[in-house]
């Protein structure tokens, strides 16, 4: 699912903010699954769901979607580290970045509703209320077992992503 110039571009000016930080700098300090930093799991999972959102036949928040998705594990700790993971991880790292993202950022309640649901069905009565947060909630599934099993998730776009990560400077987008 590669995206035109256009595309990235909007992307980019949707979660250009957020990555420059320095809290969300911090998610590049720990591991999400199997190799793949939290910073880059989350930028990953924002870029594939608002690609889908594009895709769909029904309107969606894009916005809502690229950010919501780049804050749902803003949660700031290793949890593979049993002396700074909170303990049942899974069922509570929600709350903790929904916590930080909420203390650094405004939020409107769509990007609520993804951070705070995204582990449905683990956190069972945490169900995903709109259309946005049930689309991430699946993209970030499918990433995490493709970063779990070292299966590469990255799209033809992600060194030109990481340049606006690392410098803020964006060249050469496609």
């Amino acid at each position: 699912m590669e995206a035109s110039n256009n595309e990235n571009i909007e992307f980019i000016n949707n979660i250009k903010e957020l990555v420059k930080h320095e809290k969300i700098q911090e998610m590049r300090n720990y591991i999400q699954h199997g190799n793949t930093t939290t910073l880059t799991h989350c930028l990953i999972v924002s870029y594939y769901s608002y690609q889908l959102s594009r895709r769909l036949p029904f309107h969606m928040n894009r916005g809502s979607i690229i950010r919501g998705a780049m804050l749902h594990d803003f949660y700031l700790y290793d949890w593979h580290k049993p002396e700074e993971s909170q303990r049942l991880h899974g069922f509570v790292h929600a709350k903790f970045a929904l916590a930080n993202a909420k203390k650094y950022f405004d939020l409107n309640d769509i990007e609520v509703d993804i951070i705070k649901t995204h582990m449905w069905p683990l956190t069972l009565f945490q169900i995903p209320k709109s259309k946005e947060a049930l689309l991430v909630c699946c993209v970030d599934k499918v990433c995490s077992l493709l970063e779990t099993l070292y299966i590469p998730t990255m799209p033809k776009c992600y060194r030109q992503l990481m340049r606006l990560i690392n410098t803020g400077k964006v060249l050469n987008l496609g």
